[in-house]
């Protein structure tokens, strides 16, 4: 059975609070979701703003090979909006929970329901295809419910859908309300969950068994309060897990990720390390027993290959790793310790995660150098100098000092801000050893107040193509920027040395 993916970032995603997407920025996305395989997208609510309206005019005029909806309320002066801005499909919603018409709407059960069907019969009458919403249905009495989506199938919608729009449903309830739209409209059937109570994929996939063709879902789960249902857990739940039912949709999987990541620094929002298909922990393995385990065969603590999705596992080593994960990562390197050797290192590892260390694979390197003797295993770029200068009226300064393989290297530079220039000196001085280019830097806030911690991902590229990715988290965004950079600097450096050696 083929399931319908309506995407709704634009529009339910970017009233995440924080996020404010510019046209130019809604449009690059609508044509990532487009490649993604989405169905239809709600380009935004083209009413509320001049900027708004231009963002859907010019999504709806791109050409794309899905469907461009747009929301209204059900105000003839909003689905107007939505047809000068090029749209043919709108979807269109009034509250029908007694709690939103007593205070929000000030309207009773039958104006509201007339409200609905002026919405729709005046949608089908600019030539539209109607999507009709029941704001907050899982909170409408159930009877008038019926007869809310009874009616507006009978004044011409072409599709209705049930929106959990507080996130107050349960899995069973959902189904409830599913089965009887679906029997009261014989039309096909959408839900539209939030994660108020972190149930939003649950519940659209209770909707789905029950009889929806269809799910409103955002990139990352982003969205309202504590967000929408996520794309990439609901499309890869329905393509990989056991239901009685064979359900597919036109989702790329292998998308998946890069176009999460694409969104994540568009937006601003950062994915939490723990969230299910894209998130960094996704597919890392620390315990010795779990990378045992997938070095000997993937499946047994991996639900699915990580390559589905457009990700690579990865190993980490720590207080819990174990010498079959620590041997694998550094055989990547080529480098193959004995038994006790492995045994040595494995204990300097475990003492430093004890100390609340986070060992990436170059301090990792440089341990194994320890106990190997084999110098040339060592952190090859250290940072022994930096400062920054920057202030109202003058160009932020920089100044680098660092120690390649045991030379040291000064560079200065300016920029547009003191990290651009902290980096733009790294760069002056990493040219002159390696070509090695900053491709890509990210910065997130991961909490909040006067010392908020900030995670710097950064990318570098060599004159080979060969890419490493670093991560640094700290309190001062420069230092840790440039922390960032040296660490993936000696990654590649280190990477490109010992596969000279092995070709030696």
């Amino acid at each position: 059975m083929k399931i319908r993916i309506f995407d709704t970032t634009l529009r339910d995603g970017e009233q995440t609070i924080g996020v404010s997407l510019s046209p130019d920025q809604k449009l690059a996305i609508a044509k990532k979701l487009d490649e993604l395989g989405v169905d239809a997208i709600e380009a935004g609510f083209p009413v509320i703003s001049a900027g708004e309206f231009k963002a859907v005019k010019m999504i709806a005029a791109a050409g794309l090979s899905c469907e461009i909806a747009g929301l209204t309320r059900t105000i003839k002066n909003d689905i107007d909006a939505a047809v000068d801005a090029g749209l043919n499909y709108i979807h269109t919603f009034i509250a029908t929970s007694d709690i939103h018409l007593q205070y929000k709407l000030k309207m009773t059960r039958e104006q509201a329901l007339e409200k609905a069907i002026e919405a729709v019969e005046y949608g089908k009458s600019r030539g539209l295809q109607v999507e009709f919403s029941a704001e907050d249905a899982t909170r409408t009495d159930r009877e008038f419910l019926k007869k809310v989506f009874g009616d507006v199938a009978k004044a011409g919608a072409d599709r209705v859908n049930i929106p959990d729009t507080v996130g107050y449903s349960t899995p069973e309830y959902m189904a409830v309300l599913t089965k009887d739209t679906v029997e009261v409209t014989k039309l096909p059937v959408s839900v539209h969950c939030h994660n108020d109570f972190g149930l939003a994929v649950a519940n659209s996939l209770a909707g789905i068994h029950a009889g929806a063709s269809c799910a409103h879902v955002t990139i990352n789960g982003i969205g309202e309060r504590a967000g929408n249902a996520s794309l990439e857990e609901f499309s890869m739940a329905l393509k990989c897990l056991p239901f009685e039912k064979k359900y597919e949709t036109n989702i790329k999987s292998e998308l998946i990720y890069d176009t999460s990541r694409f969104i994540s620094k568009t937006v601003g929002i950062i994915v939490q390390p723990n969230k299910a298909i894209v998130g960094t922990n996704a597919f890392g393995h620390e315990s010795g027993i779990h990378t045992h385990g997938v070095l000997s065969n993937p499946l047994t603590y991996e639900p699915i290959s990580p390559e589905l999705v457009g990700r690579k596992r990865w190993l980490q080593v720590g207080k819990h790793a174990g010498i079959h994960g620590m041997n694998a990562m550094l055989a990547e390197y080529g480098v193959k310790p004995t038994e006790e050797q492995s045994k040595q290192i494995l204990d300097k590892v475990k003492t430093l995660g004890d100390a609340g260390k986070q060992i990436t694979d170059v301090e990792l390197l440089s341990i194994a150098s320890d106990v190997l003797g084999e110098k040339e295993l060592k952190r090859i770029v250290q940072l022994t100098g930096f400062s920054v200068s920057t202030g109202i009226g003058t160009m932020p300064y920089a100044f680098v000092k660092l120690n390649i393989d045991g030379q040291d290297h000064i560079g200065t530079d300016y920029g547009v801000g003191p990290v651009d220039a902290a980096l733009n000196a790294i760069q002056k001085i990493t040219g002159k050893i390696s070509e090695i280019r900053i491709k890509d830097y990210g910065l997130a806030s991961i909490s909040g107040g006067s010392s908020a911690l900030c995670e710097v991902t950064v990318k570098v590229e060599d004159a080979f193509g060969n890419k490493v990715s670093a991560k640094s988290v700290g309190e001062d965004i420069v230092t840790t920027s440039v922390k960032a950079v040296i660490d993936a600097i000696n990654r590649i450096m280190l990477k490109k040395m010992l596969q000279e050696k092995q070709v030696r």
